[in-house]
């Protein structure tokens, strides 16, 4: 058998000595088989390095070809599936992978207190894989003990395979975007702790706040336009000089905005802001706002891609960059 091609069923079977019917009960652990048959298909398996269809194997025993999308929320308010542009990227990043192959999408919004037992019986259902849009690393890691078919979207426990941007890189390439522009007096509103995607944005702000010999000016808040609006409230209290602000969303970017307007400082003129991740809130406000771009829908064909392949090998890292997107909501200060 050529190297170049993988292993098929029947090879096992060949290889076995045994019907095809007898290789595919064994494989799927179903009954009608000997003891001294199940060895010798499971030889055949390992000496071929044989891999399952999955979807092959979830029509064979009746179950939904289904892609399973959970995503824990970050303390956000009721109704944050809906209202963080996020979670609409990711499923269209992932429905055009999925036409044609009569598969379905199943999206599970959990909140972070009731997760745990979700993620148990969410696992005992899955058949082609679930992708992780937004989860901690605990009940990531704990999900990947029970299903392999996982990938995340997201930073998470070193086992679990992820397609990733480069979130600590983005924040650090947006503060030097400011600095660049001759902004000085830089501030940054960050995420919730509990999003590694935010935690890892505020390790790339505060890089740039080293390199470039900067204060350390910053607010924490919840992904939301409330959020950023009240956060940058209660920076311009503390620090009524600030001439730029790195906001670690789209939307809470778009309540700094308001507040700066709020309060009578122009956008760009007298405080430049940037946001993180281009989405369609990065152009509902006004002036439209740089940020840098998320590659959210890349990702998500990514993983996708890798479950479809069953080529998921744990730890398994995919890095996609953030790249900056410049609009009317920067620019040089005016004097």
């Amino acid at each position: 058998m050529s190297r170049s091609k993988q292993p098929t069923i029947d090879d096992v079977a060949r290889v076995a000595g045994v019907s095809r019917a007898t290789a595919s009960r064994v494989i799927n652990n179903a009954p009608g088989a000997s003891g001294l048959l199940r060895a010798r298909v499971h030889e055949a398996v390992a000496e071929l390095g044989y891999r399952p269809n999955e979807a092959a194997r979830a029509l064979a025993s009746g179950r939904p070809r289904v892609v399973d999308v959970i995503a824990v929320s970050c303390n956000l308010p009721g109704g944050w599936l809906g209202s963080n542009p996020y979670y609409s990227r990711v499923l269209a990043g992932m429905m055009p992978l999925l036409e044609g192959t009569g598969a379905q999408l199943r999206v599970h919004a959990l909140s972070h207190e009731s997760a745990a037992e979700a993620l148990d019986e969410i696992s005992a259902g899955v058949t082609l894989g679930a992708v992780l849009s937004d989860i901690t690393p605990a009940l990531a890691a704990r999900f990947h003990r029970l299903c392999r078919r996982v990938v995340s979207l997201v930073p998470t426990a070193a086992t679990v395979p992820a397609m990733v941007a480069d979130n600590a890189g983005g924040a650090y390439a947006a503060v030097t975007h400011l600095h660049g522009l001759g902004r000085r007096r830089i501030a940054a509103i960050h995420g919730p702790a509990i999003s590694t995607c935010a935690a890892d944005r505020r390790i790339g702000h505060l890089r740039a706040v080293q390199r470039w010999g900067l204060a350390d000016v910053s607010a924490d808040a919840g992904f939301t336009r409330e959020g950023g609006y009240q956060a940058a409230l209660a920076l311009l209290d503390r620090h009524p000089d600030l001439d730029a602000v790195f906001v670690a969303c789209d939307l809470m970017a778009a309540g700094v905005v308001q507040a700066l307007t709020a309060c009578g400082r122009r956008v760009p003129e007298d405080v430049s802001v940037i946001g993180f991740d281009d989405s369609v809130a990065a152009i509902c406000v006004n002036p439209p706002l740089t940020t840098m771009r998320l590659p959210v829908e890349e990702m998500a064909a990514a993983a996708v891609r890798l479950l479809l392949s069953g080529d998921i090998v744990p730890g398994h890292r995919s890095l996609f960059p953030a790249e900056l997107v410049e609009r009317e909501s920067t620019g040089a200060p005016k004097s």
